[in-house]
């Protein structure tokens, strides 16, 4: 079942924001990093892809640039936003290839796997509040 998201938060606790529509991201391909039981890998960080990221993506066997046109996927180019896996993008912050983050719009289920501070580390947004930035 999918989710609502405006009953998901973020991680900074407000209501979830949309991550991407060019191309439609999400694990339901709604523009929201939104999470249900049937997400296994999590895709709730809201990335920017940077070509370092994508890159390390593809070393890793995660390839997000080249087009799949049969799942309707696009390929993803640098400046992209994207929901990705948690994992993945953990594992490209300890590489040093992390994408930046757009916090607003980063399920707070992100933070069962990646710490509040490298995901502030990476922030491309700033929020209204930004007290907890600090």
């Amino acid at each position: 079942m999918q989710p609502d998201p405006p009953d998901e938060r973020n991680v900074l606790g407000g209501p979830l924001e949309p991550c991407g529509s060019d191309p439609v991201t999400g694990f339901y391909r709604d523009g929201h990093c939104s999470s249900g039981p049937e997400d296994a890998g999590s895709h709730t960080v809201c990335a920017v892809v940077s070509a370092d990221f994508l890159t390390l993506q593809r070393d890793l066997g995660n390839d997000l640039s080249t087009p799949r046109p049969e799942y309707g996927f696009p390929g993803l180019k640098p400046g992209d936003r994207w929901c990705v896996v948690a994992v993945r993008w953990l594992q490209a912050y300890q590489a040093g290839a992390a994408a930046g983050v757009v916090l607003a719009a980063t399920n707070a289920r992100a933070l069962e796997i990646v710490p509040i501070e490298a995901l502030r580390q990476n922030a491309v947004d700033v929020p209204d509040d930004v007290s907890g930035l600090e």
